[in-house]
């Protein structure tokens, strides 16, 4: 096989090698130059890669390329109909793609949009409307579309499906089916994905046709980029590690990956408290509020992004060398795509895990499918206190001296509070008729009568009123 050392080596059209220049590209990666000239070609490609290895850039120019005799200046949605659809999971990973697609595409006349969920339908529909010959969404968004028939598929030349491993995890599967039960039965179908599984084989039976497998690395490989470190940390002393570790990066800014939407949260609650600049992304948060956290932390207005996994896939963020998970995930596969986010276009990174005793299996799990140790590295001051981690020599230190120089800020997740109501002795005790005195001959100084009730105990809520006359 001829090594390709440049673009130009790849019949790349010169609006397009403009681009690549644009951007201060000048050598294609392993996957660009295996993937770029049989998708030129016209053939279906099943590709996996390494994250952070060019995988967007390796099917968005040669789809370029191919669109390219399509391009037009008319201003009738006739002459753009719709010839290239690219699936994604995120709203995220949909707007990076949508961004490389237009930076790569700017000296082309051809319109390219994306369409997500959590935000107003009626500006995509005008788009969409005006005409364009590329499209990028998530896969409920455009069903929506379909159904108000505002999206026309008859014409697709050619269907990205990126990170669909992401995408069936995410229970996808059925919406992609009914997406490409409408499109044209000839047409070019490539597959992308950081790993592959057997399910996602299946898939690419029924979609890809001879297709040609390019795995440039190793089924679920990392990046050898990224260096990996495992803090052993009791939960109670986790954010006081976190706390430090934060302190000691300086200006750098770090990714921080927990596993639930009631964790990050409260971990940036925390974080404010102690008056550390960070955001937070989940899926409860619009798309608004996930926009401006990532445009914040991409122009060093915060320290730290605090996300889920949902931050996972197609974050593509300039001088990101550390991500640290507070919390491992339940997933083993998505340590790999977490750890993605840096270490990327060649740039050295860390991956810094915080792990007490409760996520050992968790990490074992990881270690299984990475096929290797990851380094224990012993912080001074922070351990585990339970017992029988073989692996890690560092202990939770339990002379009182310690435990007085520092007092543990909890990173335990607070639970809900019943609201308890204040206790009314009306509402908790029987009720128990008065005893009443007849003071009708009392000023002739008659001894009183007194009548007692031989009525049975009823309940306070329903009691007679105590001003009851006797009769």
């Amino acid at each position: 096989m001829i090594q390709v050392s440049s673009f130009d080596q790849l019949g790349l059209t010169q609006e397009l090698l403009k681009a690549i220049a644009d951007q201060g590209y000048t050598e294609p990666t392993p996957i660009q130059a295996k993937v770029i000239p049989p998708i030129i070609e016209g053939r279906d490609i099943m590709g996996s890669a390494e994250t952070g290895t060019g995988k967007t850039a390796s099917f968005t120019l040669p789809m370029l390329y191919r669109l390219q005799p399509h391009a037009n200046s008319s201003t009738s949605p006739a002459k753009h109909p719709t010839r290239a659809l690219i699936l994604a999971p995120t709203r995220e990973l949909a707007t990076q793609i949508y961004g490389s697609v237009k930076e790569y595409g700017k000296y082309l006349q051809l319109r390219c949009a994306v369409i997500y969920g959590g935000v107003n339908i009626d500006p995509q529909i005008k788009e969409l409307q005006a005409g364009v010959e590329i499209l990028v969404a998530t896969p409920g968004r455009l069903l929506d579309h379909i159904e108000q028939r505002t999206a026309n598929l008859s014409k697709i030349e050619i269907i990205i499906l990126d990170e669909a491993d992401r995408m069936l995890d995410m229970g996808f599967l059925p919406d992609i089916k009914r997406i490409l039960a409408l499109l044209p039965a000839q047409r070019q179908s490539l597959i992308f994905s950081a790993t592959f599984n057997d399910e996602i084989r299946k898939l690419a039976d029924k979609l890809l046709k001879q297709p040609l497998l390019i795995e440039v690395a190793k089924r679920n490989a990392i990046n050898e980029s990224i260096a990996h470190v495992v803090h052993m940390v009791s939960t109670r002393y986790k954010f006081d590690l976190l706390l430090q570790l934060l302190k000691q990066a300086d200006s750098n800014p770090i990714l921080i990956f927990v596993r639930t939407k009631q964790g990050v949260d409260y971990l940036v609650k925390q974080l404010l408290q102690s008056e550390i600049l960070v955001a937070a992304i989940h899926g409860d948060k619009n798309q608004q509020q996930r926009t401006q956290a990532l445009s914040d932390f991409k122009e060093g207005k915060i320290k730290a992004l605090v996300a889920t996994d949902i931050a996972a896939r197609g974050l593509d963020i300039e001088n990101l060398n550390c991500v640290i998970n507070f919390e491992l995930p339940t997933t083993p596969e998505d340590y790999i795509h977490r750890i993605g986010r840096t270490g990327r276009a060649g740039c050295k990174g860390n991956a810094i895990s915080l792990i007490s005793a409760s996520e050992k299996e968790l990490l074992i799990n990881i270690e299984k499918l990475l096929g290797t140790k990851l380094e224990i590295k012993e912080v001074p001051g922070f351990g585990v206190e339970e017992t029988g981690d073989n692996r890690s020599s560092n202990r939770l230190s339990q002379s009182p001296t310690r435990n007085k120089e520092r007092q543990p800020q909890s990173n335990s997740y607070p639970k809900k509070r019943k609201n308890t109501p204040p206790i009314d002795p009306i509402f908790t005790q029987p009720y128990v008729p008065p005893v009443l005195t007849d003071k009708t001959n009392v000023a002739d100084g008659i001894t009183p009568r007194t009548f007692k009730s031989t009525k049975k105990v009823i309940a306070a809520l329903f009691a007679p009123p105590i001003n009851q006359k006797l009769k």
